[in-house]
């Protein structure tokens, strides 16, 4: 009896064990696999048949997650710690991820939504270890990929600047977001975007490099493509609009006039003169502006600002006429004058010829410079042209007036050498008072080929006024003339037969040079450089020259050594001849003799013995 009741107890246990399941599994299947004793049925402890083994792999494949696989699951968040966040994937147990990878998301709650990677089945506690970031990048390739293609609006968090634009985390991927992409306006401060979620548009992609641009400036321009049709449809020549500046540079200034840009060339800000727009205008600041052109796109718009305000030139005085003195500023020079703005926006020009008497014309820049202060006359006045020529010279008396009082012909003075010529040196004995001394005039005895090779610009030369045309302006000096002219006394010194003892200086072609003294250099040709013995003189050998040409009108001397000696030889000669006569002479031959000798060299001549 107590067998078969254990047997009976046995088969009804063994009847709980494998019905009991199939019901519950049937009726809840969560339930069952949430309750089912995983430790009895591995260690055989609890049996299963083949048919609910394969009703329990099939719950199991429905209703869990494979964590095997790599694909991307999404799981909830159950549970939330310092460290971490506890996420519930349908699995055996709950995987755990490090708060760090959702640095992005500091709102995550429990019940959120969250896409993951298994990265480690267990851990040593058992637990299912996920990766977030892993899922995020995974999928967000596939989300990025997509938006490039649909042209999708994505949102993107702003991480920090970096050198050209700033980072952008866009689905978990870094993105860069180029600085000209940022807004359709310049950016000046690009702090104030980071820490912040804005839209962007996914411009391009590069996988190789897995490189992603992304675009703010993309998302407005097409509104403000609307706008600006619209906008460029009603524009006029001569219509005023309030516009902003955008920008300012160095030759003009952008004006947005609600989505369409316009340019404020520099010339049309102010009708004065001047250096940089930023005198001007400032950025963002509003203004008034009336459209002078466009072409025919109307893609490019001129504007202006000084046009809404009156021509300077109209406002000014009726009573200002040619002649009157008036002062003004310096605001431009150039290399032919200086431009004075006697106004605002009126200026005159003062020519380099008319700031001083000198006829000797200089820069502009060595009378004024910019921004002086400076008083001149009016010399002509334009008004439809808008044109006025003003004088500085004007102001002080022309010095040419009394000039031959002051520079008589033959009157002595000392200049200060201004400029040199080819053929001459110009000397400036005061202010508008100018005189050329030409080369031939500098010196008496030295052989110039340039000026610059017997003064510099600057030097103080004493001059003698030779020549005087005051209706032509021009004064004629000289310098050599305010000392004598030695070749006066050298005419006599170095006479033609006179001999000097002097060194050869130098063997040149066809003879040598002998220098006498400083002003006197003498040629010797090459024949009269024989000595007595044959032979010829060289260079640094001293000897005794003749003198046998002295030209003073062309300063030339040539000398001669082979004259001393032969002339020696001559002397010699006519001696024996005199002797020879005196001794005849003593001898007082009989006039029979005479005729005997005569009559013998009579014969001789005729060839007779």
């Amino acid at each position: 009896m107590a067998e078969n009741a254990k047997q009976a107890e046995v088969e009804a246990t063994e009847a709980k064990t494998v019905k009991a399941p199939v019901s519950e599994a049937q009726a809840n299947p969560e339930k069952f696999l949430k309750d089912f004793n995983w430790h009895n049925y591995e260690e055989g402890i609890d049996q299963v048949d083949d048919q609910q083994l394969k009703e329990f792999e099939k719950l199991v494949s429905e209703n869990f997650v494979d964590t095997l696989d790599d694909e991307v699951v999404e799981g909830v968040v159950v549970h939330i710690t310092d460290r971490d966040a506890i996420i519930d994937i349908n699995a055996k147990s709950e995987g755990v991820i490090s708060l760090n990878e959702f640095r992005y998301n500091p709102h995550l709650k429990v019940g959120d939504k969250v896409e993951v990677l298994i990265d480690v089945r267990e851990d040593a506690t058992g637990q299912l270890v996920l990766s977030h970031r892993k899922a995020r990048v995974i999928k967000a390739w596939d989300r990025v990929n997509a938006a490039h293609e649909s042209g999708e609006i994505v949102n993107g968090f702003v991480k920090c600047r970096t050198k050209g634009g700033m980072i952008v985390d866009v689905f978990g991927i870094e993105a860069f977001l180029p600085g000209s992409q940022i807004d359709v306006k310049p950016i000046r401060d690009y702090d104030q975007y980071v820490n912040k979620t804005m839209e962007f548009k996914v411009v391009k992609i590069n996988h190789e490099f897995k490189n992603i641009v992304v675009s703010h400036k993309a998302l407005i321009e097409a509104d403000i493509e609307e706008q600006k049709k619209e906008i460029i449809g009603q524009l006029e020549k001569g219509q005023v609009l309030e516009g902003v500046v955008k920008n300012i540079t160095s030759y003009g200034v952008f004006i947005d006039l609600g989505g369409v840009d316009g340019l404020i060339h520099i010339t049309d800000l102010s009708w004065s003169r001047i250096n940089h727009p930023n005198e001007i205008v400032e950025l963002d600041q509003k203004l008034n502006v009336v459209i002078l052109d466009f072409d025919e796109n109307k893609s490019r718009i001129q504007l202006g600002l000084k046009q809404l305000s009156k021509h300077p030139w109209e406002a000014l005085g009726e009573d200002v006429k040619v002649g009157d003195k008036v002062k003004g500023k310096v605001v431009v020079i150039a290399d032919y004058g200086a431009f004075i703005e006697v106004a605002d926006g009126v200026e005159g020009l003062v020519h380099v010829s008319e700031m001083s008497w000198s006829t000797h014309l200089r820069s502009a820049q060595d009378f004024v410079s910019v921004g002086d202060e400076i008083e001149a006359v009016i010399l002509t006045l334009d008004r439809e042209d808008r044109k006025m020529s003003l004088g500085i010279k004007q102001l002080t008396p022309d010095p040419w007036t009394d000039i031959t009082s002051k520079y008589p012909v033959g009157s002595h003075h000392t200049g200060i050498v201004r400029n040199f010529t080819n053929f001459g040196v110009f000397v400036e004995l005061e202010e508008g008072i100018d005189g050329l001394i030409y080369i031939s005039d500098l010196s008496w005895t030295k052989k110039i080929k340039h000026p610059s090779e017997f003064c510099n610009v600057g030097d103080k030369l004493d001059v003698v006024v030779l020549e005087l045309d005051v209706e032509g302006r021009k004064l004629s000096l000289g310098h050599k003339q305010t000392t004598d002219n030695p070749w006066d006394k050298y005419e006599t010194e170095f006479a033609i037969n006179t001999t000097h003892t002097a060194e050869v200086t130098e063997i040149v072609d066809k003879g040598a040079t002998v220098e006498f003294n400083e002003d006197i250099v003498a040629f010797v040709p090459a024949r009269h450089l024989e000595k007595e013995d044959g032979k010829k003189l060289k260079k640094g050998e001293e000897a005794e020259f003749k003198i046998i040409e002295f030209n003073k009108e062309f300063k030339r001397v040539v000398a001669s050594h082979t004259a001393i000696f032969r002339a020696e030889e001559a002397a010699n000669v006519r001696a024996a001849a005199e002797k020879a006569e005196a001794q005849a002479a003593e001898a007082k031959p009989t006039l029979g003799d005479a005729n005997d000798a005569l009559q013998a060299l009579k014969d001789k001549m005729d060839g007779k013995k």
